[in-house]
């Protein structure tokens, strides 16, 4: 006979990891399941950038795009508040730094994006503000003269990729969920009011059911929506990050530019962490389709332009060697809002992917909480519906 929860989240990433614990906290009965290991892929794989502001994907093709990506900003400030509570909530040890973000200006075209930009965001309530280059060198002078203006947000920051999601993994079986991982799932069906799911792990096979299922799958989130007959369209994309030596106390913001793809921010240990968007090769499979099992490959001519742009603007990196360069994969929508809701046409089950994931993954965890439990959430989900792209 199957065995029963009352949720079964799927992924463990840092939103199914912060998922399972916020349900299980609140006294339901939760499986966690994980293809592969807890915080193997995107969540572990990511710089662990704390994006409040829009970044510049969201900005770079200009205004109209700008307003709606906008829309997802109540989702930014909820996760701002979340990310500097969850130590303490969790009770385990997560490195979260809040200590600002800035995102830059060259020229002043991209002077004026940023003063578009700033007055959209202050407008949903971040606290943002346009800085001069007198106050650049007061608060960032490690920043080449060439950064003109930047816009300020306070509550940017960083996290540790690699330590939050099992940390929070931790949190959930102390408040009594189970995990297993190398566990795939491989069929979903609805019965009897609830949900069928049967789970592979290596020869083995086991049918569990639940009343609800949570999607926190990243990549595989298209996936596992066509096992339940359901149109969960992701897009997704391959992107490659550096890390240097460890070097004295540099940057202590999150750096953003707002021309061109780039993010800069220094660990707790010293390494300088480099990113911003760059793309990498994805593989694919016979039928042109991605294959998430194979390993993502570097591409050179992302190296070397994003290492270029990052010492453009900050130039005692041209003597600090880069000790390795690695991909990571994510997941974007076709509108690039996030996929937060209710799953059309399957009753009891619940996505949460796209947008800034990793940013977002406690207020995407809090909303798939609530939304479980038969709460409304606290922020309106009405732009973030999956139900969107069935709309004509």
């Amino acid at each position: 006979m199957a065995r029963n929860f009352d949720t079964i989240v799927i992924g463990g990433g840092l939103l199914g990891c912060s998922t399972a614990w916020m349900i299980a906290r609140e006294g339901g009965r939760v499986l966690l399941v994980e293809r592969d290991q807890i915080n193997q892929h995107a969540s572990g794989s990511n710089a662990g950038s704390l994006h409040f502001q829009l970044e510049y994907r969201m900005i770079e093709r200009g205004t109209e795009a700008a307003l709606k990506a906008a829309e997802a900003m109540p989702l930014h400030l909820q996760a701002a508040e979340l990310w500097s509570a969850l130590p303490a909530l969790c009770g385990e040890t997560i490195e979260v730094k809040q200590t600002g973000g800035l995102m830059i200006a060259e020229n002043a075209e991209q002077v004026a994006l940023l003063e578009k930009k700033t007055a959209l965001e202050r407008s949903w309530g971040l606290d943002n503000r346009m800085i001069d280059r007198a106050e650049i060198e007061r608060i960032a002078p490690y920043l080449s003269d060439r950064v003109i203006a930047a816009a300020h947000c306070p509550i940017e920051g960083k996290a540790d990729a690699r330590t939050a999601g099992p940390a929070l993994a931790r949190a959930a079986l102390k408040a009594g969920a189970e995990i297993r991982t190398r566990t795939e799932v491989t069929g979903l069906s609805r019965s009897g009011g609830g949900w069928q799911v049967a789970l592979s792990a290596g020869s083995t096979s086991e049918p569990v059911s639940a009343q609800t299922i949570v999607i926190a799958a990243g990549v595989w989130t298209t996936r596992i929506g066509q096992m339940m007959e359901a149109d969960l369209p992701t897009i997704p994309l391959a992107l490659m990050m550096t890390v240097t030596q460890r070097v004295p106390k540099l940057i202590p913001h999150l750096v953003q530019h707002a021309g061109g793809r780039l993010s800069l921010k220094q660990a707790l240990d010293g390494n300088i962490l480099i990113g911003g968007g760059w793309p990498a090769r994805l593989m694919r499979d016979a039928r042109g389709e991605p294959d998430f099992d194979a390993k993502p490959s570097l591409l050179l001519s992302s190296l070397s332009g994003n290492a270029e742009m990052a010492i453009c603007v900050l130039p005692a990196l041209s003597r600090v060697p880069a000790i390795r360069s690695w991909v990571g994969t994510t997941t974007v929508t076709p509108d690039q809002l996030p996929l937060v809701g209710a799953v059309p046409g399957c009753p009891g089950a619940f996505v949460a992917t796209g947008g800034s994931a990793f940013t977002l993954g406690p207020s995407f965890a809090q909303v798939l909480a609530a939304l479980v439990a038969g709460r409304r959430p606290e922020t309106d989900l009405t732009a973030f519906d999956p139900a969107r792209y069935g709309r004509s």
